[in-house]
């Protein structure tokens, strides 16, 4: 049985994705999605690459996602199945290139520095 293995990330989570020919079953850290993501925009986030590509009912996904919370993980699994589904069938990887699935969302939280109570939040200010 051939498998198709690709690691996600976002934020502070990492995913790590098995791809496997199926019928459409995702089970995050063997768990099954509906109850491991109850937000529905959450597994709506995760199900776009195979919407975009159409193939919902061709790959059963096995998730361990570690790390951030819970809209970090689903972005991390969805990066992660966008890679596996780009190196199982080269022909899709421009679709998921150009919604930008395949590109590792950088945005992760700004250090705080010192002198300040946050990253750029400063202590007030007294003139007087």
């Amino acid at each position: 049985m051939e498998q198709f293995y690709a690691t996600g990330k976002r934020k502070e989570a990492v995913a790590r994705v098995y791809l496997r020919p199926g019928n459409g079953k995702i089970t995050v850290n063997k768990r099954d999605v509906e109850t491991y993501f109850p937000r529905e925009t959450l597994k709506m986030i995760l199900r776009q690459p195979l919407e975009i590509i159409e193939q919902q009912d061709k790959w059963d996904i096995v998730v361990n996602v570690t790390g951030g919370g819970p809209s970090g993980q689903a972005g991390a699994v969805r990066h992660g199945i966008s890679r596996a589904l780009a190196e199982a069938d080269p022909d899709v990887r421009p679709a998921l290139k150009k919604a930008g699935f395949l590109t590792r969302d950088a945005r992760t939280v700004e250090r705080k520095k010192y002198g300040q109570p946050g990253a750029r939040k400063r202590f007030q200010f007294s003139k007087r």
